[in-house]
This record gives C-alpha cells, sequence and structure tokens, in this order.
C-alpha cells in the first residue's frame, strides 16, 4: 500500500437472535467478550482513521505544491484532488451520521456512538438501515456503488485500481439477500457501529491511495520519501482461539523496486515473506505487535520507521436461539437460529443429540420426538480449513400446551374469540362452529376441532344432546339452536382438538346464554 492505515474490511455479522416466550419475552445471550472486542476494535479503527487523515492531509499539501511549482502540467490532477476530497468528506460524513442515528436508536436522545451503553441492542441497526419506507442501508450502497466508479474513472490507469476499490465494494449477499441486509441485518448495536468505521476506515485508505496515484501521475511521488510511515495490516482483529494471527507490515508510499528490511519484536522477517506474518494464538486476550521498517530513500539514507498495533484473541462462541422461545416442543418443527461471529453460515454445521436437525435458509429446524427431556444443540464452524467446535447448548422439550375452546364472532371490520356468555342467536349460527387457540398471540400453533357436542335442555329438564364430527355446527346442532328461546342456556362440550404434533385434547366446555 502506498499511503494510509487501512485495516482489511472486516465484515462481520452477528444475528438478531429473538426468543419469542410462553410469556412475551425477549433475551439473546451476546457474550461480553465479544461485544468487547467489537468496542476495542471499534475504537482503534478510529485511531487508524485519524492517522490517514492526518497521512491525507499531507499528500493534499504535497498536491498544492505540486500544482504551485508547475500548474500546467498539474492542473487537472490538482482539480481532480479537490474533487476527490469534497466527495470523501461528504460520504465520510453520511457515514458518521448513520453511525449516530443507530447510537440514538439504541441509547435515545443525546447518544454518541462513542460510547454506547446499549451495545446488544439488535434492532437499532435495522431500524436505521434497513427500514422499508427510507431505507438508509439501500441510499448508502448506492453512495458507496457512485463513489467507487468516479474514483475508479481516476485510477483507470492504475494496475491496483480494483485492490484499492475492492475496499468499498457492495457485493451482493447470499440467496438474493442486498449488500445492505448481508452487512447489518439483525446485527447488535456495536458491531453495526464497527461496521460502519470501518467503511470510514477504508474510504480514507481509498481517498490516500488514490491522492499517491495523482501525485505519481504529475511525477511528485517523491514528496513522502522523507515521511515513511509503517502500518500493520491484520487480516482482522479479533480472532478465534486457535486460528492464527496474519497480518501484512507494510511502508507507506515505498518503491516497489526496493525491498525494505522488517523487524518485528526484534527479529528480522525473511525477505521472501513480502511482509506477510503469522502468529500463534494459543491463549485469549489483547497482545501488542511491534518493530519497525528501514528504508533507503531516493539519496541513499537509511530511514526507520516504528510501528506498534495490537490483536485481540475471543474464545470460540456462537448463539443459539429457537425462535418460538427458549425451549423446544415435541412433535412439531422449531424454527432456530444459529450464527457465529465472524464465521459465513455457510461454513457453521451443528447436529441434535436427539430428534432432526436440518438447515432451511438462514434457519435450522429441530424436530424433537420426545418431552420432558432435554436436547443438546452442538455447534462446529469451518475455520481456516478446519472444523472446530464452537459451542453447544441445552434446551428444554415440552409437549404443547392445550389451547382453549371459542366461538369466531364478527365485529366491524374484525373478529373476536368468544368463551362464553350472553350471546345473540344470529352471531351464534354466524360463528359456524368451534375453534381452538393458544391464548398466547406469540406462539402461532393450529388445532384442528375434532369433535363437539352441544347440549340444550327443553321446559321439563330434558337434555337434547346433538354432536358434531369436526368444527362445524351439523344441521341438527343449527335446528337446535335456532328453536332455543330467548334466555335458555346451551352448553358446549365434549370438545376434541388435536395440534400439529399429532397429540388429541379434550378442552373445557363453553357455557352459552341466548340474548
Amino acid at each position: 500500500m502506498a499511503v494510509g492505515t487501512g485495516s482489511n474490511l472486516n465484515r462481520q455479522r452477528m444475528i438478531n437472535l429473538m426468543y419469542i416466550v410462553f410469556i412475551a419475552m425477549m433475551a439473546l445471550n451476546v457474550s461480553p467478550e465479544v461485544l468487547d472486542g467489537f468496542s476495542k476494535v471499534e475504537g482503534e479503527l478510529r485511531q487508524a482513521t485519524a492517522a490517514s487523515e492526518a497521512q491525507n492531509g499531507r499528500l493534499a499539501s504535497d498536491m498544492q505544491a505540486a500544482f504551485s511549482t508547475n500548474p500546467a502540467k498539474a492542473s487537472v490532477y490538482y482539480k481532480q484532488s479537490q474533487e476527490l476530497q469534497r466527495r470523501t468528506d461528504s460520504l465520510y460524513q453520511h457515514l458518521q451520521q448513520l453511525k449516530e442515528a443507530i447510537a440514538i436508536e439504541a441509547d435515545g436522545r443525546g447518544a454518541s456512538p462513542d460510547s454506547l451503553q446499549h451495545r446488544d441492542n439488535l434492532s437499532a441497526a435495522s431500524v436505521v438501515l434497513l427500514a422499508p419506507i427510507h431505507p438508509k442501508g439501500k441510499e448508502l450502497r448506492k453512495h458507496l456503488n457512485s463513489y467507487t466508479s468516479w474514483v475508479g474513472s481516476l485510477l483507470k490507469s492504475s494496475n491496483s485500481e480494483g485492490k484499492i476499490l475492492s475496499r468499498l465494494s457492495t457485493p451482493e449477499g447470499r440467496e438474493g439477500k442486498t449488500w445492505e441486509e448481508e452487512c447489518f441485518e439483525s446485527m447488535p448495536a456495536i458491531a453495526a457501529i464497527t461496521q460502519l468505521t470501518q467503511l470510514q476506515n477504508s474510504l480514507r485508505y481509498v481517498e490516500g491511495e488514490t491522492l499517491s496515484e495523482l501525485l505519481r501521475s504529475i511525477g511528485a511521488s517523491d514528496y513522502h520519501s522523507n515521511k515513511l510511515t509503517a502500518q500493520v495490516i491484520p487480516d482482522s482483529r479479533i480472532i478465534l482461539r486457535g486460528v492464527p494471527y496474519q497480518a501484512a507490515i507494510v511502508l507507506s508510499s515505498i518503491d516497489t523496486t526496493k525491498h525494505p528490511k522488517i523487524y518485528l519484536q526484534g527479529n528480522a522477517l525473511p525477505s521472501s515473506s513480502a511482509g506477510r506474518v503469522s502468529l500463534a494464538t494459543p491463549s485469549t486476550g489483547t497482545f501488542p505487535i511491534k518493530g519497525h521498517i528501514e528504508a533507503e530513500l531516493n539519496d541513499g539514507t537509511i530511514v526507520r520507521s516504528p510501528f506498534e498495533s495490537s490483536y485481540t484473541v475471543i474464545e470460540p462462541t456462537a448463539t443459539i436461539a429457537p425462535k418460538m422461545m427458549n425451549v423446544l416442543y415435541a412433535g412439531i418443527d422449531n424454527p432456530i437460529q444459529i450464527a457465529v461471529p465472524g464465521i459465513p453460515l455457510q461454513d457453521i454445521t451443528a447436529t441434535s443429540s436427539s430428534g432432526s436437525l436440518i438447515r432451511k435458509g438462514d434457519l435450522w429446524i429441530a424436530h424433537p420426538t420426545k418431552a420432558g427431556s432435554e436436547v443438546i444443540i452442538s455447534v462446529t464452524a469451518n475455520v481456516g480449513g478446519k472444523s472446530q467446535p464452537v459451542a453447544q447448548t441445552k434446551l428444554r422439550v415440552r409437549s404443547l400446551p392445550d389451547p382453549m375452546p371459542y366461538l369466531s364472532i364478527s365485529m366491524g371490520s374484525g373478529s373476536t374469540r368468544f368463551k362464553g356468555g350472553r350471546i345473540a342467536k344470529s352471531s351464534l349460527l354466524a360463528s359456524g362452529g368451534v375453534r381452538a387457540a393458544l391464548d398466547d398471540s406469540f406462539l402461532d400453533i393450529n388445532y384442528s376441532v375434532l369433535h363437539f357436542q352441544l347440549l340444550a335442555f327443553d321446559a321439563l329438564g330434558n337434555a337434547l344432546p346433538e354432536s358434531s364430527q369436526g368444527a362445524n355446527f351439523s344441521d341438527r346442532q343449527i335446528r337446535l339452536i335456532q328453536n332455543t328461546p330467548h334466555g335458555r342456556r346451551l352448553f358446549i362440550t365434549d370438545i376434541i382438538a388435536r395440534g400439529p404434533d399429532g397429540v388429541e385434547r379434550r378442552l373445557p366446555s363453553l357455557e352459552l346464554i341466548i340474548a
């Protein structure tokens, strides 16, 4: 790299894991270590971006000097550099506004993305960037594509165009997802802000590289020969334990015909390494990495440029969450979301200790067979070509709860569930029969009524039972309702319903008074 402090783009997706529980409770188990890791990376990215801005400022000064020295030769490139800085600053500010909007959505008015309180908020990024009415993520993608297209026109004669612009690419996601859905859907607020900070860092990197290319185009590349800056560019700053730390150590504005000497932790790297380093990661924590680069300038002067950085190693972790609640139900399909920070979904595998567990799109479907037991979900990830266990979670297996019977009564533009009391004969007949459902709008399970009995009493107290082999009133039941005088009582008894688990259940009776 010629200029900048660019940290490799580290798009990490954290899936929004919602427990829809029987009492409408929602929770997510995201380890504090992972959130702390994102906070540290975001802070270091801001520091790296500030260093890039300072370096880009020096490049802009060199461009101004080149224009002042030779306006005829530098005029075109100078104007392009001015427009480049204007567009870059505008897009940078747009990214900053998105970060502030996410912080406000997560923490409330007056919040700052630099000191986020609710780092694990799972809705803020989606509300800001993926809203259906004003999708700011789609707008951001268009801005990035427009910017890279314009910068590409400046770099069309450069061999580094593809490498430089890849830092701001917006490829489509898997299974028809857009770039913004792939990057920000169901992502914790701190991860989304880190992603936007990474884009700001990449933006300054592209600005610096483009300024360097423009300077080279007018023969001004010597302006930085006495202001060399060493850089450590890791492939990732957050690493799973056991996965090697990999990084490139480079010198800004280096002459590609020369090979600087690189010293890491006091030891010289082989010239064949091309500035690449790989370190073992046997334990977790934050580790420093420092050294210096020695390079020869055009006048023969040896310049020693120190570098210093750090990397964070975290324990492998995964999040496993049933979509309906924090338990599984026997005999039915239970959708589950499984995610490992920093690992693509296609590189994640999962198994169940009981029943079946299969992938379906971005979800997994668990189908346990026995209630009253526990199921262990085990997750492994393909990391560096090797399968590595990352997490196990125990989930309870329960039987589906019994539903409650009701009559569906039309009310204006909607309907209501009538569960007993005074009812007009016309409303009773219009209901069509008996239905059954759970008294929980968050657990959407369909039950089928197989049988029920309608019971009335005549003036002498004799019982008049009529049965239906299904959910709807039989013809004899309809006549019984029509012949029941006002003020008399009807009873719906012997109600049998079956759920998707195949279990038949006897439900409580309904008592009706004909109004």
